[in-house]
């Protein structure tokens, strides 16, 4: 991937996974570059199909697409940060992401978000200060 495509990825998610909002910079490990739509179902490496990603919600989320809603079992398409608005999906409540939509339960579900681990390291980061992040970024 191209190092200019690779940084307006980065800057435009604020360096904060587009999916559960953790900042990079309190992470250990690297966040990646995550095709929403998996190359291995034709997804382009172009910046529309392109999100910043930590290494937890890229490696739970991979070529999927879709998954079941746990309140009515029904399959819905995964949140997409390119042409949906996190602040429609999503809502935090401490350290716990709500899904106030149900492609936000769907993807909360399918990534983990709300496992124990990541809840207690979110639990850390509000006693520290930082997090939540800032203001998701809008949809572009």
């Amino acid at each position: 991937m191209d190092t200019l495509l690779a940084e307006l990825v980065r800057e435009r998610a604020a360096r904060c996974c587009e999916y559960c909002r953790l900042p990079q910079s309190v992470s250990s490990i690297s966040f990646e570059i995550d095709h929403i739509l998996a190359r291995k179902h034709n997804g382009l490496t172009t910046s529309d199909n392109l999100a910043f990603s930590c290494f937890y919600c890229n490696s739970r989320k991979g070529p999927n697409i879709a998954g079941l809603d746990p309140d009515t079992q029904q399959l819905l398409r995964l949140f997409h940060p390119r042409s949906d608005h996190w602040e429609e999906h999503f809502r935090w409540a401490g350290p716990t992401l709500l899904g106030i939509s149900p492609i936000g339960r769907t993807t909360i579900g399918v990534l983990g978000i709300n496992e124990p681990d990541c809840v207690l390291l979110r639990t850390s980061l509000i006693r520290e200060g930082v997090f939540p992040p800032p203001a998701p970024i809008p949809a572009s």
